[in-house]
């Protein structure tokens, strides 16, 4: 496994997050213990999850499957990197949801409490709450970080300047702010590169792909379809497939691609992110176990400047490519 530092921190993280989101809903929690226990073996130390997954109102059932593997000891939880999130609708009330200082460290207590751990190692705020001002976000995550119940804290799904509105604001109370920033990045969707990632490089934010696969479309999706062994790519309905019939052509392409190359779609997709400026660590999702174990073939894969211009041929970057404003204007 190869291993870097999260943004700016000395915090060491595997180049391969584990996303935990198919825990519970996907995975039977036998399974997913099975999963996690493999991920250390292979040396994936990086675990992701979120406070709503398991999406049962309130109940945080994938936390609380990690909570449950995390107490069979054995070393588990001190082995693991753990970033949660918090933001998202966890009950019926008004302030059971969002980023007040109320609502982050009754959410943050709970996480714990499922998780059955003293700490989270990085408290990531899942969206922007646009009603609820920075200084009381960051009372909120200061008074977490001083009881020793947070030792980082990241984001999700936030624009350039939210990032910045967020850094300049942590700056003025001497506060560390953001250390990750975990957004959509892949081939078929790169308009992060515009601001999200310059911003993010200028504050020594670390970047955390989700859906590095497109929900299933670069992972060789058209083949798996073919041999009539497709999963979630070849399912009916959903936004895989709708983007499906619109890229169809470019995935066509993009996979004879890989096949000339002699290397498998997932892993050309994998090992591009892990290529890109800025970035950390992609989450993968696996629901089963030899999903988890092909997801590894990505680190052994290293894309040339031939292969690296011929994907932006076939999956051209936002505007003119790069940040902006160059990307849009002279």
């Amino acid at each position: 496994m190869e291993f870097t530092t999260l943004g700016r921190t000395g915090l060491t993280v595997s180049r391969l997050c584990l996303g935990t989101m198919n825990f519970g809903p996907k995975t039977s929690e036998e399974d997913s213990h099975t999963i996690m226990d493999r991920a250390l073996e292979h040396g994936i130390n990086f675990f992701d999850t979120a406070d709503v997954y398991g999406w049962q109102l309130g109940q945080g059932v994938t936390e609380s499957i990690i909570g449950r593997w995390f107490a069979q000891g054995g070393g588990r939880r001190d082995k693991v990197v753990l970033a949660t999130k918090v933001y998202g609708k966890m009950g019926d009330w008004p302030n059971d949801n969002g980023l007040s200082a109320r609502h982050i460290i009754k959410g943050c207590e709970e996480s714990l409490r499922r998780l059955q751990t003293d700490w989270i190692d990085v408290y990531q705020m899942h969206h922007v709450d646009r009603k609820t001002p920075w200084e009381e976000i960051w009372q909120a995550m200061e008074i977490l970080v001083t009881s020793g119940k947070v030792r980082y804290v990241g984001s999700s799904n936030f624009a350039g300047w939210h990032l910045a509105l967020a850094q300049e604001a942590a700056r003025a109370r001497h506060f560390l702010g953001l250390v990750s920033e975990q957004c959509i990045y892949n081939l078929l969707t790169r308009f992060v590169e515009l601001e999200v990632i310059p911003a993010a490089q200028h504050y020594g934010i670390g970047i955390i792909p989700w859906s590095p696969l497109h929900g299933g479309l670069l992972s060789g999706a058209l083949r798996r379809i073919k041999e009539g062994t497709a999963g979630r790519a070849g399912e009916t309905g959903g936004r895989s497939m709708n983007d499906m019939a619109e890229h169809r052509a470019t995935i066509e392409a993009y996979e004879k691609l890989c096949e000339s190359i002699e290397t498998d779609p997932a892993d050309v997709a994998i090992a591009w992110l892990l290529s890109r400026p800025g970035v950390t660590a992609p989450i993968i999702g696996p629901r089963t176990l030899s999903q988890l174990d092909r997801s590894l073939g990505a680190l052994d894969v290293t894309l040339d400047d031939g292969v690296l211009g011929q994907l932006d041929q076939l999956f051209p970057p936002v505007g003119k490519g790069g940040p902006g404003p160059e990307a849009w204007a002279w």
